[in-house]
């Protein structure tokens, strides 16, 4: 199932003589243990040797260093070094800052910094509402973490977090021109993150949180919600669920199916799952039945946690018990965010005809893309060598865009839902190999931002966000700018 990809990419510089064939024997030795390479360069060349940069794309660390071996054991040649490109991007890190506003001369630093810039920090001091068109905290996120569930990885700690905030800052700038930064605590002590963030939380205009291990990161979210007067998002709950809803309402277009018809099993309520069921379930599904490691739940199923009896309340409506195969008879939707190899190609065979299957579990999912696809009539995976990626990156960066232009001081469901249905809406002509645009889709985080500040403005209009309308009035432009120079 599984193909050598760019994540474990290497160039090995090869020293091989200078015959006609010696090209040919190198990407024969690459291809017999199952390499791809991607790039063959000429580095020096000599009467009596080349050196050569090759660049393979493999599966594993360990296949690079069969790839490596396969080389180094032809005749003549010797491999001189070996590069993990994948390492290479990191050293020193993916990020950095710029100044916006020239520093050349001394005018320039009085502006900026003191004498002048006292004039500014008095005006924010009389009023600090200021702050959000004075300063940076118009235009940045905090990208927060615990680093105790890093992507698929688990408890790896706040350092080793750094590597996956940085690329998500990246991806923020990248796709939404928003400068985002991160923010990775040495604690996981809920209290001690809470507080921390609230301490924080005056130079930022909102709060990304990212890896933090369920349970704890749904008490963390709500309080700081209540706490703070800048939206908080936890993404692996939410961008996840606004990615899933907005590729399974094309999904459904595509096999003709309503979704107060179908029956949809969720395995994995952890915090992408919860997230998923509850943007699912005012859309009014015939049925949802949610599935954990231990089974389906239902309310008379013991030792339930807090969050899982309000799972089992809502939904499961035939009372069904036992295990994942127990689930899936009938059942016309299959959405997994949970782990490797838990579906069989049997238990889809068993779905309803024309079934929608999403195996999200990366880097391997519930099940193999190609046998689910043997039997259900959409697959989507949340990997990006196969059709349909559902990737988070379709929903953070214009979701905060919007959320900043518009100043909201908070994120509701229906913010959520119109982000989800903008994703959806950019495929014009859905088919099963085609449910959601590319990452790469410049029209997306525009789309997701108008979304949301429309909807952060009805809300205003009724009453129920609070915002500070002269400074979002100053910032209704600042969403298509911003993508603009993101896209440059």
């Amino acid at each position: 199932m599984t193909v050598p990809g760019p994540g474990y990419a290497i160039t090995a510089r090869v020293e091989a003589p200078a015959s006609a064939t010696a090209a040919g024997d190198l990407a024969v030795a690459v291809g017999r243990v199952g390499g791809v390479m991607t790039a063959f360069d000429v580095v020096e060349s000599r009467t009596d040797a080349i050196i050569i940069d090759i660049s393979c794309n493999a599966l594993s660390e360990e296949h690079a260093e069969q790839i490596t071996g396969a080389l180094d054991g032809l005749d003549g040649v010797r491999v001189r070094n070996v590069s993990d490109r994948t390492f290479l991007i990191h050293l020193g890190g993916k990020i950095e800052v710029t100044p916006k506003v020239g520093l050349r001369t001394r005018e320039d630093l009085s502006r900026a910094y003191t004498p002048g810039v006292a004039r500014v920090c008095q005006a924010i001091a009389r009023r600090p509402e200021d702050a959000r068109s004075l300063t940076i905290k118009r235009n940045t996120v905090a990208v927060v973490t615990d680093g105790s569930a890093v992507l698929g990885l688990g408890n790896l700690g706040a350092a080793a977090a750094m590597p996956v905030m940085e690329g998500k800052a990246a991806l923020f700038k990248r796709f939404a021109g928003v400068d985002a930064w991160p923010v990775c605590l040495d604690t996981q002590d809920t209290e001690e993150i809470i507080r921390t963030v609230e301490v924080l939380a005056p130079a930022y205009g909102g709060i990304n949180l990212e890896d933090i291990a369920a349970p704890r990161c749904f008490e963390i979210e709500e309080r700081l919600r209540d706490k703070l007067d800048i939206p908080v998002f936890h993404d692996d709950q939410h961008g996840t669920a606004v990615v899933v809803l907005g590729a399974l309402r094309n999904a459904l277009r595509v096999v003709s199916k309503e979704m107060n018809d179908c029956r949809i099993v969720v395995c994995g309520v952890g915090a992408a799952g919860s997230a998923i069921i509850r943007l699912l379930l005012p859309l009014a599904p015939a049925d949802l039945i949610a599935v954990d490691v231990d089974g389906i739940i239902h309310p008379d199923r013991e030792g339930l946690h807090p969050s899982l009896e309000w799972v089992a309340e809502q939904t499961n409506r035939e009372n069904r018990t036992g295990t994942l195969r127990d689930a899936m008879p009938g059942v016309d939707v299959f959405i997994g965010v949970s782990a490797p190899n838990l579906l069989h190609e049997s238990d889809v065979a068993a779905m309803a005809d024309e079934a929608v299957v999403f195996a999200l579990a990366n880097p391997d999912p519930e099940i193999d893309p190609s046998l689910a696809q043997r039997h259900a009539a959409v697959v989507a995976t949340g990997r990006s060598d196969y059709p349909n990626q559902i990737n988070n990156v379709l929903a953070f960066p214009g979701i905060f865009r919007g959320l900043l232009d518009a100043q909201a001081r908070g994120i509701t469901d229906d913010m959520l839902l119109a982000a989800s249905a903008a994703i959806g809406d950019v495929v014009a002509e859905p088919n099963p190999l085609f449910i959601v645009p590319s990452v790469f889709d410049s029209t997306v985080a525009s789309a997701v931002a108008g979304a949301v500040r429309k909807t952060v403005e009805r809300a205003r209009e009724q009453g129920a966000e609070a915002v500070d309308v002269g400074a979002a009035l100053a910032l209704g432009e600042e969403t298509a700018k911003a993508v603009e120079g993101a896209d440059e």
